[in-house]
């Protein structure tokens, strides 16, 4: 019976030592089979180590594939500091080189991270700094590939192209409204080490980075040339507060030159004010149109049928008195007898007086609104500014007259297209 009862004991150890084997196997077989890939992540991921290779960001080209914002390639200092031997003459090397306090550079050498990038005097080194921080071999002391960007015409379109800060991201204009698709994904090069970050003999791995999209624009390099010189004669001529200037392809929109004074180097930014750096004025101000406004008046005189700009006739007495004030025509004399054909050839001031009280100023304004003044142009650079027009229950009988001939109404330039 005691010994019946011994072997009913060990039947059952042996069952369990039996059970939590399969256990053990099952358990082994899961984390080889299906738990692998997860475990081989997170190992990998705590014995790696990355250093960074930054991408190119992608080139903005004008319509016919002139590049307006290219890159540079330079390098900038990256330090593993587990890997420094001697610290103490590492920070007095490099800060000799750098141009920095021994001081400064030891917060950087003795840094308890794994990596850590030198920064800001560490970034973009010249090729001259470069080769020296390379020739001493310093253990833990790396330098990795990264893109400057680069502005091969100066001033040119800087306000529309805008600029870029220390790590490549778009701050301003295209660079920024565009700065998804212009940034690329960056690589790396991946090395081993262990807990102590003393490099592991395993093959590093290069991991190449994705450059991004190039983004082609409507302009053309020529006529901006041509605009950017006639804008710099109108300052030296007149030094006048800002001058800017559009040109547009009036059958698409298209945008084939735009700039404006003050204007400023992108690849100096930092030399700027805020006020030059954020003011596109072709976007931002708003301005009296003055005369050109007088064919907004005239088509939509015609629309309503109020006149027939060749048999209708106007007279022209060489002004006219409205609200008190004169409104005079810009020849003395004024036009005498004309059609009104002849008052949109002639510009004549009374003329679209008298056009603009045949409107009225419910109608007036509709056209204008249907015309797109006061409202924004959706383009796709930022810092847009809108136009302002009258209220209509603002607007008395000099307002309205005054109006009709772009006189106390502002508006941003034309529907633009970039």
């Amino acid at each position: 019976m005691f010994f019946k009862k011994i072997d009913a004991r060990i039947k059952v150890l042996f069952l369990i030592l039996l059970l939590l084997f399969l256990f053990i196997v099952l358990r082994v077989f899961y984390v080889q089979v299906f738990d692998y890939q997860k475990l081989s992540e997170l190992a990998n991921d705590l014995w790696s180590r990355n250093l960074p290779i930054e991408a190119d960001r992608g080139l903005i080209l004008d319509r016919n594939g002139v590049v307006l914002a290219d890159n540079l390639t330079t390098t900038s200092l990256v330090l593993i500091p587990n890997q420094i031997v001697d610290k103490d003459k590492t920070s007095e090397l490099l800060a000799g080189i750098l141009g920095v306090s021994k001081e400064e550079m030891d917060t950087h050498v003795n840094k308890n991270t794994s990596i850590e990038r030198v920064h800001p005097e560490g970034r973009r080194l010249s090729y001259e700094i470069s080769d020296q921080i390379a020739a001493l071999e310093l253990p833990g002391v790396y330098l990795v590939k990264e893109a400057k960007r680069y502005y091969p015409y100066g001033n040119l379109l800087s306000h529309v192209l805008g600029y870029v800060g220390i790590d490549n991201q778009g701050l301003s204009g295209l660079e920024l409204q565009y700065d998804d698709y212009l940034t690329g994904e960056a690589g790396a090069i991946k090395y081993y080490s262990d807990a102590k970050g003393n490099q592991l003999d395993i093959s590093e791995v290069y991991v190449e980075p994705q450059n991004g999209m190039n983004l082609q624009l409507t302009i053309d390099i020529n006529i901006q040339l041509s605009l950017e010189r006639e804008l710099d004669n109108v300052v030296s001529m007149f030094d006048p507060d800002m001058a800017l200037a559009v040109v547009m392809d009036p059958n698409t929109g298209e945008i084939l030159g735009m700039s404006s004074r003050p204007d400023f180097d992108p690849n100096h930014y930092q030399d700027y004010s805020l006020e030059t750096l954020s003011r596109n004025l072709p976007i931002w101000a708003s301005y009296e149109p003055g005369s050109t406004f007088k064919i907004m008046t005239f088509a939509s005189a015609l629309e309503e049928n109020l006149i027939d700009m060749e048999k209708d006739h106007f007279y022209d007495s060489g002004g006219v008195t409205i609200g008190g004030s004169r409104i005079g025509c810009w020849k003395a004399g004024g036009h005498g007898d004309q059609t009104y054909l002849q008052v949109l050839e002639n510009s004549c001031n009374p003329g679209f007086v008298k056009l603009g009280q045949m409107l009225g100023k419910e109608r007036l304004f509709s056209y204008l609104e249907k015309f797109g003044f006061g409202t924004k142009t959706g383009i796709d650079l930022n810092g847009e500014g809108k136009g302002i027009l009258f209220s209509l229950d603002q607007v008395g009988e000099l307002e309205l007259v005054t109006t009709a001939f772009g006189q106390g109404v502002s508006v941003t330039p034309i529907h633009l297209v970039v």
